[in-house]
């Protein structure tokens, strides 16, 4: 019987290093990518595009909103508007939009009020009434979050794609920027660190929300703004659409952006869970795939360490056997680390002395990272809630919104706090004109 035991052990162990090995390839491949594509970038001529209607959903008072806001308005591109979106003219992110409105007046832009959503994402109802009528001049659509910061070539290099690589779609992602050092805000900076560098030229086709661009054509052909409809994630609902449709989605490194972090431990948890939860109902066939790799990884190393201490206490398995499996694991997880951080310097120079320490903290606690990914995934085994943006979802098969409770307060930026809600009755949406307002 214990020879049974001892090939299982190393069956499983064989399938670890292999896992953490394809792992380390696929980091190093996304390096070679970035620096390759953003070297590209350095010299490239752009072709000439059309016309690119840009949508910026904004509520609340993100950190260095304003800033964000007006890198949107600062963009390297000759033909573009920009639509601000905000559910209520009481938002506090209205009187930063018209302040940077007005700052900026060469680029022509206006500040749409969606009203209040009901059976539907906040968000996605800001952008079903935004694209309610897309004028027809608009040969591209671009998206980007209020949290986050483009390059000054962001647009330009989005819609260049579009054209020259003939995607449907092309989607960036964001690099997390701590705000200040705190052990919540290296353990998030490293989760996103490493859910990032699996993307590739390909990203199979998962598009982020807070920047991508698709061509007019195709939004019309897959008729996104109906399919957003009831729903609550605006990206993976495009994910799945394109995929059902088998169109191609580009992962752009010059579309990744700079996102400020300041989160509490529970809003950290929180938001980790959250992500696991909505892609549990959009695209299952990807969570069940993070749950399988992250439950394996962890499940070895818990196992070496209970063999580390039956070995100290019974002197079986012989200690060097658990302590060179861990070793092996834990350094290949400092090399990801290290072809992770070193594309810092590649993304954003001018952050490297700030993300210093959040870095080392990705490069050297890759054990502790990699244990509250798992936790948020275990997390999102269980529930259907989803809190986000001061409102609670409940959803159901397919992703869809039957329920909304809405909170009295909204909660601090990045942050879900709990406090009374009142409960919305489920109505049919109905469509707006598109229109100027403010």
């Amino acid at each position: 019987m214990d020879w049974l035991l001892w090939i299982a052990y190393f069956v499983l162990i064989a399938l670890a290093l292999a896992q953490s090995l394809v792992l380390t390839l696929q980091t190093w491949e996304h390096r070679r990518y970035v620096r390759s594509s953003m070297g590209y970038l350095q010299c490239r001529r752009f072709a000439r595009a059309g016309h690119v209607a840009v949508f910026a959903p904004c509520k609340g008072h993100d950190v260095d909103l304003e800033a964000n806001l007006s890198a949107v308005m600062r963009q390297e591109y000759d033909d573009y508007d920009v639509t601000f979106i905000v559910e209520s003219e009481q938002d506090p992110a209205c009187a930063t939009i018209r302040r940077v409105m007005a700052a900026h007046g060469a680029v022509p832009s206006r500040l749409l009020v969606a009203g209040i959503a009901e059976g539907t994402g906040q968000k996605v109802h800001n952008l079903r009434m935004a694209t309610t009528e897309i004028p027809p001049q608009v040969e591209f659509l671009a998206f980007i979050d209020s949290d986050a910061a483009p390059r000054p070539k962001w647009l330009r290099q989005l819609t260049t794609q579009l054209i020259e690589e003939d995607e449907a779609a092309v989607t960036g992602y964001r690099w997390f920027v701590p705000v200040r050092n705190s052990l919540a805000n290296h353990l998030l900076y490293g989760v996103n660190c490493g859910v990032m560098s699996l993307l590739g030229h390909r990203s199979h086709y998962l598009i982020w929300g807070g920047s991508w661009g698709i061509s007019r054509e195709v939004f019309d052909r897959i008729n996104l703004r109906a399919a957003w409809q009831g729903t609550l994630s605006d990206d993976l609902m495009a994910s799945r659409t394109l995929r059902d449709m088998k169109l191609p989605v580009r992962f752009e490194p010059a579309s990744v952006v700079a996102s400020p972090l300041d989160y509490s431990a529970r809003e950290m948890f929180a938001f980790i869970r959250r992500q696991y939860l909505v892609t549990r109902f959009y695209m299952p066939d990807w969570w069940a795939f993070a749950v399988a790799v992250t439950g394996f990884s962890k499940m070895v190393w818990l196992g070496n360490l209970l063999a580390l201490a039956a070995g100290a206490l019974w002197g079986t398995p012989p200690l060097w056997l658990p302590l060179c499996v861990c070793a092996v694991l834990y350094l290949l997880g400092v090399f990801r680390g290290r072809l992770r951080q070193g594309l810092v310097r590649v993304y954003f120079p001018e952050k490297q002395q700030s993300m210093r320490a959040a870095g080392r903290f990705d490069i050297w606690a890759a054990p502790a990272v990699g244990l509250l990914n798992w936790l948020g995934v275990l997390g999102s085994l269980f529930g259907r809630h989803v809190d986000w943006r001061g409102i609670r979802y409940r959803l159901y098969p397919g992703g869809k919104i039957r329920e909304m409770h809405r909170q009295d307060q909204p909660p601090p930026c990045g942050g879900d706090e709990d406090s009374p809600r009142q409960t919305l009755k489920i109505k049919p949406q109905q469509a707006v004109p598109y229109r100027k307002a403010g």
